[in-house]
């Protein structure tokens, strides 16, 4: 009797090759980081991606300021005067104006962004310090000790920081009027930081009880180290956030100090005090007003928009898409 070959069964397409076949090339898929995708996210948002080139774009301007001009922002002519924006006088074009002391108001408004940007910058980093080393703290000690830094907190957020800053600026300001800018820096960075730590406070506490936390304990880990190797790393977003909205708030609270006078003192210049010096000549002169003003008024909304698309980037859940 002749014996058949067993006929080959087809192998259906979606079945895995037998261990005896050859290898089979395998696609892998690669895969996103929580960053990764917040930037995508973040690029996707038009109007944060055009308020952060903008930034950019308005820092690096007011960094070469020194280098885009040829007056410097203490020059002075006083035979010349006060001229409208596009004025050519002997040569040179002043193209916003110059002030009634002659001063080059180009020169002037870019030197104005980077005393308020570097207000905003530093002052915001004092309060990040303070506000999340504070915050954390507190929220993962817990028990009496988080009750008694909290109502500190509370206490101070009573107090009339406008006032006290101004009081504490007036004293220091008359021992050491050179070091005024750094005063500026240390009083708003000082009061700036309640917030922030009620932030982190709640996040923390909120990530006390996880499980990877209650892992770290149980290797032995010592609490400094799981505070701030394994959970403050996992409150970034939120403060990168709020680091977003507060450099607008510290910008305008140093403006409506030059505006008051308690400010960046002459012949040093920023965008407050050149929008108060602009508004007491409005009537004469508006374009000492109007172009500071701009260039303010600009950077507070690209600096909100940023923040808010940062929001919905690094929280999908809030996102309006």
């Amino acid at each position: 009797m002749n014996s058949t070959a067993p006929s080959a069964e087809p192998v259906p397409s979606g079945a895995a090759p037998a261990s005896g076949d050859s290898q089979v090339p395998q696609t892998l898929e690669k895969g996103s980081s929580l960053w990764r995708d917040a930037w995508r996210r973040l690029v996707k948002n038009r109007m944060a991606l055009a308020s952060l080139i903008f930034l950019i774009f308005i820092s690096l301007l007011s960094l070469l300021a020194p280098f885009l001009s040829t007056h410097g922002f203490e020059e002075q002519n006083t035979t010349l005067g006060a001229v409208p924006p596009f004025s050519k006088q002997d040569g040179v074009l002043h193209l916003f104006g110059t002030d009634e002391l002659g001063r080059d108001l180009f020169t002037r408004v870019l030197q104005g962004g980077r005393v308020s940007l570097a207000v905003g910058l530093v002052a915001t980093a004092t309060a990040l310090i303070i506000g999340v080393t504070y915050g954390a703290v507190s929220g993962f000690a817990g028990g009496r000790l988080d009750a008694f830094l909290m109502r500190i907190v509370d206490i101070l957020y009573a107090l009339p920081f406008t006032m006290l800053v101004i009081v504490i600026m007036s004293a220091l300001e008359q021992r050491n009027p050179k070091y005024s800018l750094y005063i500026i820096f240390l009083c708003i960075g000082a009061v700036e930081w309640l917030t922030m730590s009620r932030i982190v406070r709640g996040q923390v506490m909120s990530l006390r009880q996880q499980e990877f936390v209650e892992a770290a304990i149980s290797l032995g880990l010592s609490r400094t180290r799981i505070l701030f190797r394994h959970i403050l790393p996992n409150v970034l977003g939120p403060v990168i956030v709020y680091t977003t909205l507060t450099i607008p708030a510290v910008m305008l609270f140093e403006s409506i100090l030059s505006f008051l006078g308690f400010g960046v003192q002459a012949p040093m210049s920023s965008w407050g005090s050149l929008i108060k010096d602009g508004a007491d000549k409005v009537d004469v002169f508006p374009w000492l007003l109007i172009f500071p003003a701009i260039f303010f008024s600009l950077t507070l909304f690209a600096l909100n928009f940023l923040g808010d698309g940062l929001r919905d980037a690094l929280d999908p859940r809030s996102s309006k898409d």
